[in-house]
């Protein structure tokens, strides 16, 4: 609604009068093009504070309309942030193409759209968080983060390549993750009693991007490139974030890693203080080898009761869904329906 100049010219000239002759409720779009009225918008929410719903304002620049809500509507708004589309609203998302609706609808030309998305991102995106003047470090930057999905974070690794300073690549990241191009998966707060590195793993919360950044473009590159394993970790944190922000509940999954070398993909609390320990392979073949470190970890953490989980891709002759005593294999559509089913309890 608000990318028409014309609009946005009458709006700036008398936000007054534009608002009396919209009748409530509304949705006012591309908000971030005209802050300004938010002023006014909370002056009507002020005058019926307990009428809730009236105003749904949207936006395609995160930052510079989070700013605006933040200045104009603290206290009065809730604040959503649409992903891009999940296994549950679409069997058309997948690990190669990612969530985003253009490519979805058009996947014979998704190398055009993601190439155009990332000029037309650090054109505009990045450039209202930050005055960035060095777009094409940049532009190599997020190519280097995508040859990184799934490692634990290392800033000074990161920046050295890049000829920037760690201060300026903290910067760069906080960017990524404002405008909700990568997700940091945090490590397990609870110790159990073992040394535990500190640093978050990284993913792109839309794979069908990391993909694009690394050059791969079809299922065969695809299945015989190095990053599958990292890009289909990066799968199953996505969509797993897209299941608990649509259910409306709090950010819960997290990584386990000790100084000694055990690790286990991702954490979820669960019901009645269990945990859901997840490891995510690529492979369309489980074996028992694979839930071994899920097995490692439940022995160090005795006082919770715990799950296992190993999540992996179809196949087309569905096997056991036991693969290892107390660990079922289940591929990330079942997973994900078993998640929402739990929280529906």
């Amino acid at each position: 609604m608000l990318e028409d100049p014309d609009l946005v010219a009458r709006l700036r000239a008398d936000p007054r009068s534009f608002l009396e002759e919209i009748h409530p409720p509304a949705i006012l779009d591309e908000i971030q093009n005209a802050p300004e009225i938010l002023s006014y918008i909370r002056t009507h929410i002020d005058a019926s504070p307990r009428r809730k719903g009236r105003w749904l304002l949207a936006g395609s620049q995160e930052a510079p309309l989070m700013q605006g809500v933040t200045e104009s509507l603290a206290g009065r708004a809730a604040v959503f942030q649409l992903l891009p589309l999940s296994r549950r609203e679409s069997e058309k998302v997948s690990l190669l193409r990612g969530g985003f609706p253009e490519v979805l609808a058009a996947p014979t030309m998704a190398s055009t759209w993601f190439r155009s998305y990332v000029q037309t991102y650090l054109e505009r995106d990045v450039r209202a968080v930050s005055a960035i003047r060095d777009l094409a470090t940049f532009r190599r930057f997020l190519s280097l983060l995508a040859s990184r999905c799934g490692q634990i974070l290392n800033k000074t690794d990161l920046a050295a390549p890049l000829g920037v300073s760690v201060p300026t690549l903290t910067q760069w990241l906080s960017i990524l993750e404002i405008t909700g191009q990568i997700t940091l998966v945090p490590p397990f707060f609870d110790n159990f009693g073992k040394r535990l590195l500190k640093s978050p793993r990284l993913y792109f919360v839309d794979t069908g991007l990391g993909c694009h950044l690394l050059g791969i473009e079809s299922m065969s590159t695809l299945e015989s490139s190095t990053f599958l394993g990292a890009l289909f970790e990066g799968f199953v944190a996505s969509e797993i974030l897209k299941l608990q922000a649509g259910a409306g509940r709090r950010r819960e999954i997290y990584y386990f890693r000790d100084q000694q070398g055990l690790e286990v993909d991702f954490i979820l609390p669960a019901r009645h203080g269990e945990l859901l320990l997840i490891e995510a392979k690529a492979s369309r073949t489980v074996t028992p080898g694979m839930a071994a470190p899920m097995g490692r970890l439940k022995q160090a953490i005795r006082r919770y009761r715990t799950q296992r989980v190993l999540v992996h891709r179809p196949a087309r002759a569905r096997g056991l869904h036991t693969v290892a005593p107390g660990v079922r294999a289940l591929t990330l559509d079942e997973l994900l329906s078993e998640l929402a089913t739990q929280k529906r309890r």
